[in-house]
């Protein structure tokens, strides 16, 4: 029986979606949202179930288990010029499911399983980022698979690490990726999502701060939100600003000191604790992963646009990310960023 592998990718959901949009999704896509995959390994095929309603929403936590993973003598004889393989169209009728979709790594197979198994088979960018993470993370998905992918196959610049890496700052050609830079890329996608994940807890904190403060806080650095947070929640704390994106005023810090108990009722103190705890280590460990990728960048011979750099004495106490963090990371694939 195969061994069932899982994979999830950042800490949290994605940001809030219509449940409308969901259920468009779920019912264009049928069996209740889980989609087959069918991906190639050196050596053989696997079939995978994953959560295809992920594919399609902005930022994705993508859940997938392996079914089965087959080795073939012949494996270039499983798609030929008279259709599939009969023992490669069993497995995938054995797991199908009645109006399911599969998804697929290249158009040719899409052609011929919807031609010869009349099954609907899905293969976009979508598809093709997920196909992207498993080739990374394929010792791990697929134990099974003694051979291993060509280095230049499973190290490509899949469009999500580039949108990261771009966000960030770091121009980094295909041929530069290697296995330290996708892992810190990785880092830097969960604390983005982190940061995402809050978004709608800062933005109805700032619009009870300006109700009951009269402080505006329209321009505000998701940072600078935090540490308001932090003084109402304990006003007799002093604040230490680590991140010039997270100072307040004198007058901000004495009026909202001054409102603290203003605020009881109207925001819940524990969940704010934990929320600014959560984004102030995100952003530290994203600085770390900033500096890191600075280092790699520049010892493969572009290096990453000044601003991007973490400021002296911030990150200094690590040149590597937490071990835990990047043990995380490799169930990661930095995909649909």
């Amino acid at each position: 029986m195969a061994r069932k592998g899982r994979k999830r990718r950042g800490r949290s959901s994605t940001p809030a979606v219509p449940k409308t949009q969901i259920c468009t999704i779920v019912d264009e896509l049928g069996n209740m949202g889980l989609v087959l995959l069918l991906f190639e390994t050196p050596s053989g095929f696997a079939i995978f179930n994953i959560d295809g309603v992920q594919l399609f929403l902005p930022k994705a936590e993508e859940v997938i288990w392996l079914k089965e993973f087959k080795t073939f003598k012949d494996k270039s004889n499983a798609f030929n010029h008279t259709g599939i393989n009969s023992e490669l169209a069993q497995m995938i009728k054995k797991w199908h499911l009645p109006g399911q979709k599969l998804a697929v790594g290249k158009q040719e197979h899409k052609s011929v399983i919807e031609q010869k198994l009349k099954i609907s088979c899905l293969f976009n960018d979508a598809v093709m980022e997920v196909m992207w993470g498993i080739k990374h993370l394929m010792k791990s998905l697929v134990p099974q698979e003694e051979s291993e992918l060509p280095m230049e196959e499973r190290l490509q610049m899949s469009y999500g690490l580039k949108t990261v890496l771009n966000r960030h700052g770091f121009n980094v050609k295909p041929e530069m990726v290697n296995e330290r830079i996708i892992d810190t890329a990785c880092v830097l996608y969960d604390c983005d999502l982190c940061e995402t994940k809050h978004s709608e807890f800062f933005l109805s904190a700032g619009e009870c701060i300006m109700e009951v403060s009269g402080i505006a806080c329209q321009g505000w650095s998701l940072m600078k939100i935090a540490t308001a947070l932090k003084v109402l929640y304990d006003p007799e704390t002093d604040i230490v600003y680590d991140d010039p994106e997270s100072m307040l005023s004198k007058d901000e810090l004495l009026r909202l000191k001054a409102d603290a108990r203003l605020y009881d009722g109207k925001l819940l103190k524990r969940t704010g604790a934990a929320v600014y705890n959560e984004i102030v280590w995100a952003r530290e460990v994203k600085d770390d992963a900033i500096r890191l990728l600075n280092i790699l960048v520049h010892e493969d011979g572009d290096a990453a646009t000044p601003e991007n750099s973490v400021p002296p004495g911030r990150g200094d106490h690590a040149l590597t990310l937490p071990s835990l963090k990047v043990e995380k990371t490799r169930r990661s694939t930095c995909g649909n960023a």
